[in-house]
């Protein structure tokens, strides 16, 4: 039987051109040293500082530190499966976080991993953990008010969309609870919230995500959780995986969004460890060198874009907790000097009932009446030096001395505004109403109301306006300024005289 050659050829050939390499060539070192949720691997030369690593057991890693024969890893996720002499390969891509519409209403980790038992999100885009903050070029001022809801914050300390500021305060003095009025006042604005909670309790957690699904908060939020009980590597990418979901919308969808890091106090604590284990040098209070930069990177992607980018913007409510009032502190000083403002919470206002207990001396907005609309601007101007001289009245009122009719007078306004400024727990007010109010006290036409009555009166005032003046209120709304004046004005005084009539 003759073979021919030929054919035998064009089959080699055939086989030849349709061969596909199964190959899988890929760096793979060893561990050498691991604990405390970080690693040491040999054998990764061309390892890059942010790179995402996979351990033998599926565990995956980011790299932190690149040193002269080994690198510094840390562990993204149970640290204690991972045994020295495990293989570790490189993944050749940076962290990235799951982002989209699937997101909303869900609580998940800092790897996008569901934990409220709603079943597996259906995934489709990501975003790297790490972006680069918008230049000067791309954004626009801020000048579009954000409110809170919150009367003390919005005729005072006004937020506007695409600000950073901060919330400091010593523990239990309402910090989460003016966050949690901010995004519940969000609704029906088209503002997606994004609330990161670092190192807190899952009950404390918990609590929250019930208290915005009561009041129906959660279609429009999502939950980044990295519990007290999560290792620190968690801890410390959480603000940054929370603010890559919230950029999704912001530059995809050209989206207003809210994000509230509660609170960065302890995802600076969670750095200073990993970089402590991985022996960097400490600094001042033994945080790293970088703490600075670590907190300037994040809150700097806050921003107003400019209309050639779509106008988006991303609003930041950073938290810090001070320890016994020390602001001056190094992260709180720190958070200070890169966000636009801070909202100050004293122990002592909040022990005396004066809740929200914002200082009004500290608190500041360095936006200022840019965020604010025209007539809380004009008739709350007044507001904040008001409040300061009574302060300082009050002091001198508790010597005892004899006061003239004049400070007498300045005093008992000064009481009355305290009350119009309080205001209960999970309860934002609309800002028609919150300048209507603001306007009765600071042109002084409730000072003949009782002090003890009001709240009372506040209630009961508002519900009137909606009822029977409701085009004051809606005018304000729609143009953002208060035409008729005079027409409340003269609408606010028959209404005490007739209240006042009432309580005799």
């Amino acid at each position: 039987m003759k073979i021919k050659t030929d054919e035998i050829k064009s089959i080699i050939k055939k086989e030849i051109e349709g061969f596909k390499s199964q190959l899988d060539i890929s760096e793979v070192g060893t561990v050498i040293q691991v604990g405390d949720g970080i690693a040491r691997i040999h054998g990764l030369e061309n390892a890059m500082s942010g790179e995402m690593l996979e351990f033998q057991n599926g565990v995956q890693g980011m790299v932190l530190n690149l040193e002269e024969d080994m690198i510094g890893c840390a562990i993204l996720g149970d640290f204690l499966q991972i045994e020295e002499g495990f293989s570790v390969k490189r993944l050749n891509r940076v962290l990235a976080v799951p982002v989209g519409e699937e997101m909303l209403g869900r609580v998940v980790t800092p790897l996008g991993e569901p934990m409220d038992n709603k079943g597996p999100i259906n995934i489709q885009k990501y975003r790297p953990l790490e972006f680069v903050a918008p230049g000067i070029a791309s954004r626009q001022p801020v000048k579009e008010p954000l409110q809170t809801g919150i009367k003390s914050i919005d005729s005072m300390i006004p937020i506007g969309r695409g600000q950073r500021e901060l919330i400091i305060g010593d523990r239990k003095t309402g910090k989460t609870t003016i966050a949690i009025d901010a995004i519940i006042n969000q609704k029906g604005k088209n503002v997606i919230c994004v609330y990161i909670a670092v190192g807190q309790k899952a009950s404390t957690v918990a609590a929250v995500v019930e208290k915005l699904e009561e009041h129906g908060a959660m279609e429009y939020t999502i939950v980044v959780t990295a519990n007290a009980s999560d290792p620190a590597p968690l801890q410390y990418i959480a603000p940054y995986a929370g603010c890559a979901m919230a950029e999704y919308f912001m530059y995809e969808k050209n989206g207003h969004t809210l994000c509230i890091y509660d609170d960065l106090s302890k995802q600076a604590n969670a750095y200073r460890e990993l970089s402590l284990l991985l022996r960097r040098p400490p600094g001042r209070e033994a945080y790293p060198g970088d703490i600075f930069y670590c907190h300037s990177r994040l809150l700097e992607r806050s921003a107003k874009l400019s209309d050639e980018l779509g106008g988006g913007s991303l609003t930041a409510l950073p938290i810090i907790e001070t320890q016994e009032g020390e602001v001056s502190a190094y992260i709180p000083t720190n958070v200070i000097s890169i966000t636009d403002g801070q909202i100050y919470l004293l122990p002592n206002l909040f022990a005396a009932g004066v809740r929200p207990a914002v200082d009004v001396g500290i608190s500041v907005s360095r936006v200022g009446g840019n965020a604010q609309i025209k007539a809380m601007k004009k008739y709350a101007g007044s507001l904040r030096l008001d409040l300061a001289q009574f302060r300082e009245l009050e002091a001198f009122a508790q010597m005892g001395t004899e006061l003239d009719a004049a400070t007498q007078r300045q005093l008992d306004r000064g009481m009355r505004l305290v009350e119009i400024l309080k205001q209960g727990q999970n309860v934002p007010m609309d800002v028609a109403d919150q300048v209507a109010i603001i306007f009765a006290g600071t042109q002084g036409l409730v000072d003949k109301v009782p002090v003890e009555n009001i709240k009372d009166f506040e209630e009961k005032f508002i519900k009137f306006l909606r009822d029977s003046h409701s085009k004051l209120l809606s005018e304000i709304v729609e143009t953002g300024i208060l035409k008729s004046d005079e027409e409340l004005k003269k609408v606010t005084i028959d209404f005490v005289a007739k209240y006042i009539e009432g309580l005799k």
